[in-house]
């Protein structure tokens, strides 16, 4: 842990108040609580703390206010509170990173998970910050290596691109995230683990990343039976977390699994505030609380870093077409669908091609890389439509010259796209200009990839 220096010995003392405004509970239902007296003074967002008779204490968070009274909605369990109880107004929606946080494990309010202590930033920042001016960013950055085959190559990544990992559950997702995780080239790595089990935290902490994965990583966890409001601040605070380290220059992969349950979350809260549901359940301010979460990631300003980032979707039945789905589709810069049928068949990553797309093609290809990337398409898509009668042995080969070398091509390309990267993108592309043979990367350059 890096030197207790005077910048956190300040931000510790100033963190410190003596005084708080208190109101008193005047009803309780619903799941949510009424308080009076703090309408003056508590701002929408801030976090309040309610103890009750025995000595216990429950955080809430301040969801609408009136003249009258403000709602509060609860973290955990309202029960022994009773009316008349105190309601201590601890502040600002706010979390303060700092150097230190690298290799913990911490919650959505900055508390460490991991049994030792944290220390405070200097400079707080609002969990629910501002995107960058779009007329400051820079354009997307390099391709990244991620050692992944088929991510160096059929789908790349590149500095500042956000990019969708679509999915069922139990098909490889958090594999997925996993492996972008130790093997993607940024300087760190900030993940938000919204609504996961409990023992899938240390599970993925010790065994998946490991010491080496952790040496770059700061992991925001909300496990499922935390609180919605806890759950949903869960995405703020990692992104808050993400900002902080970008604005200081470095290159930060932001990983959030799941977006799915970021939205669940806040239609609970939401509807706790009076906000009717509309699509599916959903209310209608779901679309624009995803997007401006996605909006802060991306490409910086100026000699800046960026944050590139990962966002998942636990589909319902594989439903493409779900609100949450349909909502991020629209606003990142490629998708990656992971399929339960690929996976059933036994290869991993489960990813069907033909359904993905990264938009930072063909900008982040070279021509000949291009015509091997449009090449592999066509082939898999010649297959794609031919499999049923392939597979039931009624194509007589030599019916149709792309099938056939589709189908020659096939096995090759199945197993490149469960292949690790460890010698690079040029090596792969190497191994990928095999798989598809000779004469493919001819006459396809000029396609782009990302249009089909």
């Amino acid at each position: 842990m890096p030197g207790i220096g005077l910048d956190v010995l300040t931000a510790e003392i100033r963190s410190v108040r003596t005084s708080f405004p208190v109101g008193r509970i005047s009803a309780l239902g619903g799941g949510t609580v009424s308080v009076t007296g703090l309408s003056d003074t508590a701002a929408l967002g801030d976090i309040v703390e309610l103890p009750d008779a025995h000595g216990n204490s429950v955080r809430g968070e301040v969801l609408t206010l009136a003249p009258e009274a403000a709602t509060i909605l609860p973290d955990g369990s309202a029960e022994g509170l009773q009316i008349g109880d105190h309601v201590i107004l601890r502040g600002q929606n706010s979390i303060a990173p700092h150097d230190s946080w690298i290799g913990r494990v911490i919650d959505p309010f900055g508390q460490a998970l991991d049994g030792t202590p944290i220390l405070r930033g200097d400079s707080p920042r609002a969990l629910r910050g501002s995107p960058i001016n779009p007329t400051e960013r820079r354009g997307l950055g390099r391709r990244l290596a991620t050692g992944m085959a088929v991510f160096d190559t059929l789908l790349p990544i590149v500095r500042g691109q956000r990019i969708g990992l679509f999915a069922g559950s139990g098909v490889g997702k958090t594999t997925v995230l996993a492996k972008l995780a130790l093997g993607l080239q940024t300087d760190m790595v900030i993940i938000a683990m919204i609504g996961e089990r409990g023992r899938e935290v240390r599970e993925f902490v010790e065994r998946v990343l490991g010491p080496a994965g952790m040496a770059r990583a700061v992991v925001v966890a909300a496990t499922s039976d935390t609180s919605p409001m806890v759950r949903r601040r869960c995405a703020w605070t990692a992104m808050a977390v993400a900002e902080h380290f970008r604005d200081q220059g470095r290159q930060v992969l932001f990983l959030a699994d799941s977006v799915t349950r970021f939205a669940d979350a806040h239609r609970e809260v939401a509807l706790a505030a009076g906000e009717s549901g509309s699509l599916r359940g959903y209310p209608p301010s779901t679309a624009h609380l995803i997007t401006a979460l996605c909006e802060r990631a991306g490409t910086g300003t100026g000699f800046g870093g960026d944050i590139t980032a990962v966002f998942s979707v636990l589909l319902a039945g594989s439903d493409m077409e779900e609100p949450v789905a349909d909502i991020l589709r629209g606003v990142l810069d490629g998708h990656v669908v992971l399929d339960r049928k690929i996976a059933e068949r036994g290869r991993f990553p489960a990813i069907d091609l033909l359904r993905s797309v990264s938009r930072s093609l063909p900008e982040a290809a070279s021509k000949t890389e291009n015509g091997l990337i449009s090449g592999a398409r066509r082939l898999l898509g010649a297959y794609d439509r031919s499999e049923m009668m392939i597979q039931a042995g009624l194509y007589a080969a030599g019916s149709d010259p792309a099938v056939d070398a589709a189908v020659a091509a096939f096995p090759a390309l199945d197993r490149f796209m469960t292949e690790n990267a460890p010698d690079g993108i040029a090596a792969s592309f190497e191994r990928l200009a095999g798989c598809l043979g000779s004469g493919v990367e001819g006459g396809a350059a000029d396609g782009d990839p990302s249009e089909l």
